[in-house]
């Protein structure tokens, strides 16, 4: 369950609108020439398009992340049932040596 939560809350604030201004000074002081012209839908449309490149770098991250952990967890999974072989072979083994030397 906890192993899904995360990937929830993730697709959760990425869904979630957050209203921000992300804007460098120039987009700024172009937007606010354009506002005062009237014409707020420009401002609207680059500050999606900025919020949306933004996020991007953040989302390469998290399935970079993710793939890493799935792959370490395979590799664990496969050294832990390397090692119950081992030891299932070690007692097989050591009871065979055991019967045989009672004989």
């Amino acid at each position: 369950m906890y192993k899904y939560l995360g990937i929830f809350l993730m697709i959760g604030f990425v869904l979630i609108g957050i209203d921000a201004n992300a804007q460098c000074a120039m987009c700024r002081t172009t937007i606010e020439s354009t506002i005062s012209n009237g014409r707020s839908n420009i401002a609207t449309g680059l500050n999606t398009g900025i919020l949306y490149l933004l996020t991007a770098p953040y989302l390469a991250v998290a399935v970079i992340a993710f793939l890493w952990f799935r792959q370490s967890k395979k590799v664990q999974q496969e050294r832990i049932s390397k090692w119950q072989l081992r030891q299932k072979v070690a007692q097989l083994l050591g009871k065979s040596d055991q019967s045989q030397i009672g004989n």
